[in-house]
């Protein structure tokens, strides 16, 4: 409630395609991404009965493939820029199925270690085949996206991709810590956001503008668009688990307060409510302690304040993909900074 009564005051981007003709991402990228996870499910090729049932629970079609979207769109945009081909190249639609891949084997792994019960509204994998299992259904699956990446055969885009897997490795750690000092608190936060939600993006989209273009500049401004893409999702992402309910959201709500994690809105809030500071570096282990927090992040301008940060990396986003020549691509992924910060699942 909070998040959409407020929501219009903050969002002044909602009119930056204003004399440009409309470019829904999900419908300009469909072509591209037809028979995505027919595709994945041919990568996952298994004789194991009970591990292809868990990989198919995942890859079932019903997810928006948000990640592998934006990674086909950032394509062509780059193609077009560099020499107006208006085609995904084989490769490049490969490293959209890999980035899907990697982000699910990392949900896979999330889940087990939050000990999670459900996932975009159904049971988590752990849940119904325990965690041991599920561990190597996430092995499994990072490791047929390795092997699709290697048949790639570039060097360059291994290396690029594989940094996100490092980065989802150390991003992990980094929230299983937490620090001290105030401002310390929030660059520890922001690097873990980069490292397990927007290095993938990043990346993604840095590796398929150097399938499609030589220029290093456009290779940064994809790089760029991505990264701050991924953080203002997770941002967002953030806010809506104080803002959004459980059955919308397709996630239990105040799920992070009860794992012990200060994100955004509860950084902001301690800015406001010092005493919330112990329950921080506690992680909200007390009796009550994540009522309280819920409660002090609601009647202070944390919500408000993570969605004015998310919307200036947007503003970043945007500014970043303005250098490339305008198509239909560059506007839809313009387009798509403006449904990260206006969606509410």
């Amino acid at each position: 409630r909070f998040h959409h009564t407020s929501t219009p005051h903050w969002c002044s981007c909602s009119k930056t395609i204003s004399d440009e003709k409309y470019q829904d991402p999900f419908q300009l990228g469909r072509k591209d991404l037809k028979n995505l996870y027919e595709d994945i499910k041919k990568e996952l090729l298994v004789s194991a009965a009970e591990l292809k049932e868990m990989c198919d629970y995942y890859f079932d079609g019903k997810g928006k493939a948000f990640r592998p979207m934006i990674v086909v769109l950032m394509a062509r945009a780059c193609n077009i820029h560099h020499n107006n081909s208006k085609e995904v190249q084989a490769s490049q639609r490969s490293v959209a199925i890999i980035a899907e891949m990697i982000h699910t084997a990392s949900l896979v792994h999330d889940d087990v270690i939050d000990d999670a019960n459900s996932r975009r509204g159904k049971r988590t994998l752990n849940q119904i085949w325990g965690e041991r299992k599920a561990v190597l259904a996430g092995d499994f699956i990072l490791s047929a996206a390795s092997v699709a990446l290697a048949r790639i055969g570039n060097t360059t885009i291994i290396s690029v991709l594989t940094q996100v897997i490092e980065d989802l490795v150390r991003g992990e750690f980094l929230q299983l810590g937490s620090k001290e000092n105030e401002n310390e608190r929030f660059a520890h936060y922001l690097e873990k956001t980069f490292k397990k939600t927007a290095s993938l993006i990043a990346n993604s989209c840095k590796a398929v503008s150097i399938l499609g273009c030589p220029d290093p500049k456009v290779h940064e401004i994809a790089y760029q668009y991505g990264k701050n893409v991924g953080i203002a999702f997770q941002l967002i992402d953030d806010v809506l688990d104080f803002t959004s309910c459980a059955d919308h959201l397709g996630k239990p709500t105040a799920a992070d307060l009860k794992l012990g994690l200060a994100t955004g809105p509860v950084l902001f809030a301690c800015r406001q409510f010092p005493e919330m500071n112990a329950m921080i570096m506690r992680r909200f282990s007390k009796p009550g302690d994540v009522e309280r927090a819920w409660k002090y992040v609601l009647q202070s301008d944390g919500v408000q304040q993570t969605t004015y940060l998310a919307q200036r990396y947007c503003h970043a986003a945007t500014r970043e993909i303005r250098k490339l020549r305008p198509s239909p691509e560059r506007e839809a992924l313009v387009h798509l900074t403006e449904m990260v910060l206006m969606r509410d699942k």
